[in-house]
């Protein structure tokens, strides 16, 4: 599949400029490919690949050119690349970024390229489209609170665990996927007893895991990547065995198929997101098989990362604007835009919709890490909630009042709970 990509990217660039200029449209993907989540990177990038090649390569009636610009996780690098992408590679829309302050940075560079469309990856800040969101700012993915949605119901209500510690990446999307769990627990009467927060790509985690209280049901964890392989291997060296609640990216496909046994201590964890890898729905299943077809098995994951799912729901809207406006990006691509605000996406998901900060509502699935009979380990679908929308069910005022995600919002007094 690559080497085909390749030869049509490979065609592009033996055409005159001016049929350049008429029969191509040129898409970049800004990943993240160093740092914590760079498996996670190179997974959406095999995922946009299949896109287009599931495309015919074309989309609109013109050949689809790929650039791919590698970022880091921090905003100075994505602004850096995006200018790149834009500026020197002559891109017409970018698909990304894939880290949460990477999409609050890339929300206002969207300002500064109004006649661009930016399509995000899977970063999940909430500010990217919470606040002052940008007109040419598209994410078809829900954000970190939206995850987090309905996690902390469940693992008071099926679980009994109503005291937790908490640690947490401390930055944007930390902070707002832990929010989402936080509303849901403390709305269920839980009690947080304390929050540690740490930063991205941290190698020691022995000081957090001594100062952990004695008395608490479980731990919730809000790191990934890099981080929470880092984090079960000195959390096992330390003999702990508190039960554990994951967050969206503790228990993805780039962590359970880590190499090591510490990652075992994940079992029995229940987490929550925008996808269940045994989801039973004809879409999602096609979609699985497709992946698993178009790729090697060493070169792929067993089944598809979250970071491959959004950067491939990304190419779908692209591709599916630009088939829907003929390819026609004039006008500053305002046609282009005016579809991806208003025509619904068919997913692997399901069926996304954006509201008026064109940000997707949708369905959070709640599942369970369990051995997979063949000494690895999977999730298990436990149960889904249906039509999280950005504001977790409050009213647009009630959500705003409760402040934007930090180190101490939520409040969980405030919410019906404790800590």
């Amino acid at each position: 599949m690559k080497k085909a990509l390749i030869a049509s990217v490979a065609t592009c660039f033996l055409l005159p400029a001016g049929a350049m200029a008429d029969d191509t449209v040129k898409i970049g993907i800004l990943v993240a490919l160093e740092g914590v989540f760079a498996a996670g990177g190179a997974d959406g990038v095999r995922n946009v690949e299949m896109a287009v090649e599931q495309a015919g390569g074309m989309a609109g009636g013109k050949k689809i050119e790929i650039v791919v610009a590698p970022s880091d996780t921090t905003p100075d690098t994505a602004v850096r690349q995006a200018r790149k992408l834009i500026e020197q590679d002559g891109v017409d829309i970018i698909l990304g970024p894939l880290s949460g302050s990477e999409g609050i940075a890339m929300r206002d560079y969207a300002k500064t390229v109004p006649d661009k469309t930016i399509i995000n990856g899977i970063s999940g800040a909430l500010e990217t489209t919470w606040v002052d969101p940008a007109p040419n700012f598209f994410r078809f993915n829900l954000d970190g609170s939206q995850w987090g949605a309905g996690l902390g119901s469940y693992v008071v209500k099926e679980k009994g665990w109503n005291k937790v510690a908490t640690v947490a990446a401390d930055y944007s999307f930390g902070y707002t996927n832990f929010l989402g769990f936080a509303v849901d627990f403390c709305r269920s009467g839980g009690e947080i007893v304390e929050r540690f927060w740490v930063p991205l790509g941290s190698s020691d985690f022995g000081g957090v895991i001594a100062a952990m209280p004695d008395d608490i049901d479980a731990i919730y964890l809000g790191v990934g990547g890099t981080d929470a392989i880092n984090f079960l291997n000195q959390y096992e060296q330390a003999g702990a065995e508190t039960n554990l609640i994951g967050g969206t990216i503790m228990a993805d496909q780039t962590v359970l198929t880590s190499k090591g046994r510490a990652k075992d201590a994940l079992i029995g964890t229940p987490t929550s997101g925008p996808l269940a890898t045994d989801d039973p729905s004809p879409a999602w299943q096609a979609y699985v098989k497709a992946y698993q077809d178009a790729f090697p098995e060493d070169e792929r994951f067993p089944s598809p990362s979250l970071f491959g799912v959004g950067y491939y729901v990304a190419a779908l809207a692209a591709i599916q604007g630009l088939n829907e406006v003929g390819g026609d990006l004039s006008d500053g691509q305002a046609k282009l835009r005016d579809v991806l605000s208003t025509k619904p996406l068919e997913t692997p998901l399901g069926t996304v919709t954006l509201n008026e900060n064109r940000q997707a509502s949708g369905s959070v699935f709640i599942t369970e890490v369990v051995e997979d009979g063949a000494g690895g380990l999977k999730v298990e679908l436990k149960s889904r909630v249906d039509g999280i929308n950005q504001t977790l069910g409050m009213t647009p005022d009630e959500f705003r009042a409760m402040g934007l995600p930090s180190r101490d919002t939520p409040d969980c007094t405030a919410l019906g709970g404790k800590g």
